[in-house]
């Protein structure tokens, strides 16, 4: 039975690295709350504090979309190398 240990790719990829980043900015910013702790600037009468976190989900949603397809672009990388 061949080893084939020399001939994997690293698990930790500039992808990955990529991946995680999106994945944890939300996490990041909504837990340093300190950066948005205030009424100003307020928009459309919804003080800072509010709109900010509102901000944050939509960007979220953008951010796990961007992980999850990058994951499948990974995933397919790996496949079709693995098969060459």
């Amino acid at each position: 039975m061949p080893e084939e240990t020399d001939t994997k790719p690293p698990t930790v990829t500039p992808m990955r690295v990529v991946i995680a980043l999106c994945l944890i900015a939300p996490f990041v910013a909504m837990l340093w709350v300190g950066s948005y702790a205030k009424v100003d600037p307020t928009f459309i009468g919804i003080p800072f504090f509010y709109w900010y976190q509102m901000f944050w989900v939509l960007i979220s949603t953008a951010l796990t979309m961007v992980a999850y397809k990058l994951w499948q672009r990974d995933q397919r990388s790996r496949k079709g190398g693995a098969s060459a």
